[in-house]
């Protein structure tokens, strides 16, 4: 407990006095309380180590909200209890693992497991699959225009005609989305998801929404802030998604994973002797582009650039899975095979058709689309950084040609918000650390904590560290805040055996 308490002396209790919420916020009427019946879960929840027990519960919430009376759809939910007494009992926790397009409940298990005791024994941690994902209405785009296609079509254009195709890619999978997710493709929002996060709340008896989200998770945290800052509770937005529109935020990325990318070559060169790429990054570099270019010009296995760039992409955001990456690009530069490329689950199955469908939906219903020449400008001005850029993550550009645009852009943040927990990593390539300090300006009275020395995405109860841990479980149990933002001491750079 020493730690606990030494940590608390530098925190103070978030008492800020708020101004009033506009009038709007303060007297919109609540809508009625639906029900939850909870009982078993599908087989996609795991089942947690005794004694926890795991439920769920399906609740029924208008497909438009802004017109409760028409067609409805459901929402499913779960729920692990919490394990402490009454008196340290805080409510319930709602959890997102991100995306767009991350299945909530099974995540209510899985990150439950990895919480501070004094949170699990305070919260009943709450999951759900946000609308268009895993048991809640299911988005489907169909083809995606060619995304499932093994080995698919390089992602980096070279070239006019190159280019042409990847606009009309781009064009093919929005008429994909079109015409097999059909009326949903306005309704899968955050906007409309946030409102059902507002309905489980009511379902569930609670006056506010606690909440913690990773990733996309934060970008939901803070819609709903902007939503519904009256009702907003204790909240711990982790790997903070920046207050852009989303195209915006996938150029952001793809520029940070720029920077990741040349760190790592140069962490792989300097265990030259574990991994045979080189002495220096340089030469690390020019042994990924031969297995890039030895792919683009013969696939393997179905395995082409795209699958390669997702595999890198993938490897980027987390350190753990760097070294993976080398002993790949190592067994192809030996013999040509490509197993230690691969991801361990199929790029095509079921629940990733689901989550990229969901990922293309959701960003075009959130935010204002880009024309088709400022996307080719943005990956010319990408490749004059660097001519073999990892453009995986530029989702959004599919929005240039969407079927149903939105009138705006998201609102995050509110100053009417309570003080809310922004925690990042220095060095996150998926969501670079300039989004969280630019949301949390939106987020008055709010702290940012930062691991330095730190490259991967996620961190509290996931990255280990107890600077972060111990501040997040002080904010979520006890409610207090740093006194400022705060710096945490991270790992550095991977250690290898």
């Amino acid at each position: 407990m020493s730690r606990p308490r030494a940590l608390l002396c530098a925190l103070v209790t978030a008492t800020a006095l708020l101004p009033a919420p506009p009038a709007q916020a303060a007297t919109q009427a609540a809508d009625p309380a639906p029900s939850l019946r909870f009982g078993a879960c599908p087989a996609s929840v795991p089942k947690p180590a005794a004694p926890d027990r795991v439920e769920c519960a399906r609740i029924s919430v208008p497909l438009d909200w802004d017109d409760p009376r028409g067609p409805r759809i459901e929402v499913a939910v779960s729920r692990v209890p919490a394990t402490g007494t009454p008196a340290e009992h805080r409510g319930a926790l709602l959890v997102n693992p991100g995306g767009p397009g991350g299945s909530g409940l099974p995540y209510a298990v899985t990150k439950r497991a990895k919480l501070p005791e004094s949170v699990r024994r305070a919260y009943d941690v709450i999951g759900f699959d946000p609308r268009g994902v895993g048991q809640s209405t299911p988005a489907d785009c169909g083809a995606m225009g060619g995304l499932f296609d093994s080995p698919g079509t390089d992602p980096v254009p070279v070239g006019p005609t190159a280019e042409r195709a990847y606009l009309a890619s781009l064009h093919a999978m929005a008429d994909d989305c079109a015409t097999s997710a059909g009326a949903l493709l306005p309704y899968l929002s955050t906007e409309q998801t946030v409102r059902d996060m507002d309905a489980i709340r009511a379902a569930l008896g609670e006056p506010r929404t606690n909440f913690l989200g990773v990733s996309y998770g934060t970008y939901l945290g803070a819609a709903y802030a902007a939503r519904f800052p009256h009702r907003t509770g204790r909240m711990v937005l982790d790997s903070v998604v920046g207050p852009w529109d989303w195209y915006t935020f996938d150029v952001v990325q793809s520029r940070a994973l720029l920077r990741q990318r040349d760190t790592f070559f140069a962490w792989t060169a300097a265990h030259a002797d574990r991994f045979g790429l080189g002495d220096s990054a340089t030469a690390v570099r020019r042994a990924y582009l031969r297995v890039r270019a030895g792919l683009a010009a013969q696939p393997v296995a179905g395995f082409g650039p795209a699958e390669f760039d997702r595999a890198v992409y993938r490897a980027l955001g987390r350190t753990e899975r760097w070294a993976g990456l080398a002993d790949g690009l190592r067994a192809y530069v030996r013999d040509g095979g490509v197993d230690r490329l691969k991801p361990a689950s199929a790029f095509d199955s079921p629940e990733s058709r689901t989550y990229e469908a969901a990922n293309r939906i959701v960003k075009c219903a959130d935010s204002l689309a880009q024309t088709p020449a400022r996307i080719l400008a943005d990956i010319r001005t990408t490749r004059r950084l660097d001519a073999q850029p990892v453009l995986t993550g530029m989702e959004a550009s599919t929005c240039a040609y969407w079927h149903h645009r939105p009138a705006r852009n998201t609102p995050l943040g509110s100053p009417y918000a309570p003080p809310l927990l922004l925690v990042a990593s220095a060095h996150d390539p998926v969501t670079p650390v300039e989004g969280a300090h630019q949301l949390r300006r939106l987020l008055p009275g709010s702290r940012l904590v930062t691991l330095d020395h730190d490259y991967s995405h996620g961190v509290f109860a996931s990255r280990g560290n107890a600077c972060v841990d111990e501040a997040a479980a002080a904010y979520l149990v006890d409610g207090v805040v740093p006194t400022a933002d705060l710096r945490c001491a991270g790992p550095g750079l991977p250690t290898v055996s």
